[in-house]
């Protein structure tokens, strides 16, 4: 179950007159779609595009996998410490090629299978790779897809780069949430954290059960940090968050709707949705969710 929570309604209904054929048709492909991401979900994708690398001039390289279509295209940015083979980054590419529009997935510095070291790498690291990627392999506008950490990288990379931006759809949203739960924390527990040099924040989503972060990294997060103003994002935003999220709470993404100035926002909360969001009908959401940008996208065009 969950429940749409809209920032905006637009009341300006467009009138078009479809012919039924037309309209019959469209029903027919799009359940076929959807029973594409079904046949994923329970037997794995049936063909995979190939790693491909990028050099950067005194970067390391970045590993990606591109499926080139019609525009616009979709770029999954997954979360921290994770890859581009997850199994929401392969429903998209399925879905994507179903539908004949471009994909693009990618392994940030120090991650998968992109070079560099994980602990060397800061938000403005990892800001660059989207913005490089956004620039240099993906063409055209672009509806991003980020999970948790990509979704905050997603939002700095829609600032950065407004004219590369269709759309944006946030899976757990975490922006701003490592310096945030570090302020939030009482001075005690602060001093002694600054004292270790390290951040540890529990999740059953690693093999380590936490996160552990530096104190150079939180520091150099607060200078991407985007809660504490209005957000100059004006394109179509859907936020998708579990209620049952132990690792980055969903009020989050009901700040980031407040705070974006787009009038066109949803967020969909999920009643028994967890951080990654992976079970089958939440990537369905997610799927039905891109689904309906891209149609609405087009018809505007």
């Amino acid at each position: 179950m969950f429940w749409f929570a809209r920032a905006h309604i637009n009341c300006a209904a467009s009138a078009h007159i479809l012919r039924s054929r037309t309209l019959v048709v469209g029903i027919l492909f799009r359940a076929a779609l959807y029973r594409t991401v079904h046949m994923l979900l329970r037997f794995g994708a049936r063909q995979k595009s190939y790693v491909q690398y990028v050099t950067r001039p005194e970067l390391p390289k970045l590993a990606y996998r591109r499926v080139k279509g019609k525009s616009p295209g979709v770029v999954f940015l997954p979360g921290y410490g994770s890859n581009m083979n997850g199994l929401k980054a392969e429903a998209l590419e399925e879905f994507c090629r179903s539908l004949g529009h471009s994909y693009l997935r990618f392994d940030y510095t120090g991650h998968g299978l992109s070079e560099g070291v994980l602990t060397d790498g800061t938000i403005g690291t990892w800001k660059k790779d989207v913005l490089f990627v956004l620039d240099e392999l993906a063409e055209g506008p672009q509806i991003m897809v980020g999970s948790s950490m990509g979704s905050w990288l997603m939002l700095l990379a829609a600032i950065a780069r407004p004219e590369k931006t269709a759309a944006l759809v946030g899976i757990s949203t975490a922006a701003d949430h490592v310096v945030t739960a570090f302020k939030s924390m009482s001075l005690e527990v602060r001093k002694e954290i600054e004292e270790k040099g390290v951040l540890t924040m529990p999740s059953k989503h690693r093999e380590e059960g936490v996160y552990t972060f530096t104190m150079d990294f939180l520091k150099e997060a607060e200078n991407h940090c985007v809660l504490q103003s209005p957000i100059p994002i004006t394109c179509p935003v859907r936020l998708i968050h579990g209620l049952k999220d132990d690792d980055v709470p969903w009020h989050i993404s009901m700040q980031v709707a407040q705070r974006v100035l787009s009038p066109d926002v949803d967020v969909i909360l999920r009643r028994h949705g967890q951080h990654r969001m992976a079970e089958k009908d939440d990537i369905k959401l997610m799927v039905y969710t891109i689904d309906d940008l891209i149609d609405k996208l087009t018809t505007l065009v």
